[in-house]
């Protein structure tokens, strides 16, 4: 791992003094221009701010001329953020639209912008002709419910031209009728043909498709208050319509629940591919199919791990990556840290993104920063 240039500790006893005598954004962008290069990453790698300038900033969309969407959940907003003079840092920030009930969720289509809010999906026509302007969306999906427990959504377009929309467990663990509680289902562009495509799926952050396979891949956390060490978080792989992924009965394919399970009850689910860290909330991930890094991260996965909060020792608040070789996972490691130090978290990765020159944007919605993460051949080999 590269070495930070100052020590942690001391950068964040400053930073909490910092806190003391000054304005609160203030002394949020001093922050991140402090810590940021505590963050470790493996030789060749660096990481900058490319936008400080979103608050909340959560899920992101690319459009392929080069505009960055970003979702909030707790601003109500729903930002465009464009590097103008191509210099790798954003300069312009839009509000597309603001006062929104939870629009975590953003999703790019032939010229549209789709936000998910609670209960309802938006669509924003053309967008990128009128990011200065005040748009009245148009609503394409209305029947989501209501529930705010896990009722914030990351969309996404799948290969198959439909819309895939998760909608979580309304509780830590529970049982409902309606079968639209814990899965992932799917809409045509237009908002029709709605249906379930995934069950038992407790709350999924966020999704990518393989970019040779095109098969469905998901992270999912798992329920709380089972210890510090248990249930790990998911992440998982559908190949087909119909699986069934064991919530509420089993968790990460190994532990019964100890109300709605059994001893044998997890035999009967999909299980996943990986069992991720206890509590870290996986949230976005992405396949890297950029050619700026090096040839072993070409199809493999990144994964924004927010951070624990049902766990006495935080873990999690960093970024990580699955390998894989052929369909067979050969090793999950952290690839950013460094936004935990000690017990205290200073960032929370939220979502990753590719962009068209191979860099790797990384959202942070405790300091309203978007990172860009980029390689240098030069500079590994100086390692």
């Amino acid at each position: 791992m590269i070495k930070p240039m100052l020590t942690a500790g001391g950068a964040l006893v400053f930073w909490l003094a910092l806190t003391t005598f000054c304005p609160a954004h203030a002394a949020a962008d001093f922050k991140v221009k402090l810590l940021l290069p505590t963050i470790q990453l493996p030789p060749g790698f660096s990481i900058d701010v490319y936008t400080d300038a979103v608050p909340g900033a959560r899920s992101m969309a690319l459009s392929p001329s080069g505009v960055l969407f970003v979702g909030t959940r707790q601003t109500g907003k729903v930002y465009a953020v464009i590097d103008t003079d191509g210099d790798r840092r954003a300069e312009r920030v839009f509000t597309l639209a603001q006062g929104l009930d939870t629009p975590n969720g953003v999703a790019f289509r032939d010229g549209d912008l789709y936000v998910a809010e609670v209960h309802r999906i938006l669509r924003y026509t053309q967008i990128e002709s009128r990011l200065g302007a005040t748009e009245t969306p148009e609503v394409i999906y209305d029947g989501l419910p209501r529930d705010r427990r896990h009722g914030w959504k990351f969309i996404r377009f799948g290969p198959d031209g439909r819309l895939y929309v998760p909608v979580g467990a309304p509780c830590n663990v529970c049982l409902r009728d309606d079968p639209v509680y814990a899965s992932i289902s799917r809409m045509n562009a237009d908002g029709s043909a709605f249906e379930i495509f995934a069950r038992g799926v407790r709350n999924s952050a966020g999704f990518d498709w393989h970019p040779l396979t095109g098969v469905l891949w998901f992270t999912d956390n798992g329920r709380d208050w089972l210890g510090d060490d248990l249930p790990p978080d998911e992440l998982n792989a559908a190949d087909m319509k119909g699986l069934h992924f064991g919530f509420p009965h089993c968790h990460g394919g190994i532990v019964g629940d100890p109300e709605f399970g059994g001893e044998q009850v997890c035999g009967q689910y999909t299980p996943p591919k990986v069992r991720l860290g206890t509590h870290v909330a996986a949230l976005g991930m992405r396949f890297y199919t950029g050619t700026a890094f090096p040839e072993g991260y070409r199809n493999q996965i990144f994964i924004a791990e927010h951070g624990s909060w049902n766990r006495r020792q935080k873990n999690g608040y960093r970024v990580t990556t699955v390998r894989m070789e052929g369909d067979r996972i050969v090793d999950y490691e952290p690839f950013a840290q460094g936004w935990q130090i000690g017990n205290t978290a200073w960032g929370r990765p939220v979502d990753v993104e590719v962009m068209a020159d191979g860099a790797l944007l990384v959202s942070d919605d405790k300091n309203g920063v978007i990172y860009r993460i980029s390689y240098n051949m030069e500079t590994a080999a100086a390692h």
